[in-house]
């Protein structure tokens, strides 16, 4: 690609300007206004596509892929319903999913740190599902460092210290996500986690939480 090739591309993204007259030659325009340009083209290209899928909504599209996907996991067992998942923005991602789902509990085991992350991360869905009498049970050993956003959880959230750095969550004793390694010994973006839509393991997980976070006033 020749210089000219270069320059041409550039202006037509706005980036400079072609002078009249020959020899050809460019104004470069200031780098402020490239900034303020290369900004509008990028929320106009985020407008164009959220238009996409807010259209996507009303059409017969989803609501063909939402009876696939309710047929198939009928289909399946639970031993098909499983999988890994790596990185600590995925595992996040996914906690909020079953979080937003939830109907009945919310169970969560979590390191101190790990507290502080998912109070911060999850605080308006824990609400949300607080709002709709969702039973919430957190379990994790509360410092001087997490206390201070642990008194920003309204009521409604029970959050009790116990020392371990096991981390899980259960959601209405039907799905399980299980974090296998210690937070503090691996790198977020090797994080990684197993998770399983199995009620008869997930209801016993949760009755040995039940054990453990009922013995602790």
């Amino acid at each position: 690609m020749s210089l000219y090739d270069v320059l041409e591309s550039l202006e037509k993204k706005g980036f400079v300007i072609l002078k009249l007259g020959k020899p050809i030659k460019y104004l470069a325009v200031a780098p402020n206004e490239v900034v303020e340009r290369v900004k509008k083209k990028i929320q106009e290209n985020a407008m164009t596509k959220l238009k996409i899928l807010n259209e996507i909504k009303t059409t017969n599209i989803l609501n063909e892929l939402n009876l696939l996907y309710k047929q198939g996991i009928k289909s399946v067992t639970p031993v098909d319903l499983s999988g890994v998942i790596r990185g600590r923005n995925n595992l996040y991602n996914h906690i909020e999913s079953m979080i937003k789902k939830a109907k009945k509990s919310i169970y969560i085991s979590t390191t101190d740190q790990g507290l502080i992350r998912k109070l911060n991360s999850f605080k308006n869905h824990l609400k949300k599902a607080k709002d709709n009498k969702v039973i919430i049970k957190i379990a994790a050993p509360i410092t001087k460092e997490n206390s201070n956003i642990i008194k920003k959880i309204n009521s409604g959230v029970q959050i009790k210290n116990i020392n371990n750095n096991t981390r899980f969550c259960i959601v209405d004793g039907k799905e399980v996500l299980i974090m296998l390694s210690d937070d503090k010994e691996v790198h977020p973006t090797y994080d990684s986690g197993v998770w399983i839509n199995a009620p008869n393991f997930a209801t016993h997980l949760e009755e040995l939480f039940d054990f453990k976070f009922n013995k602790v006033k």
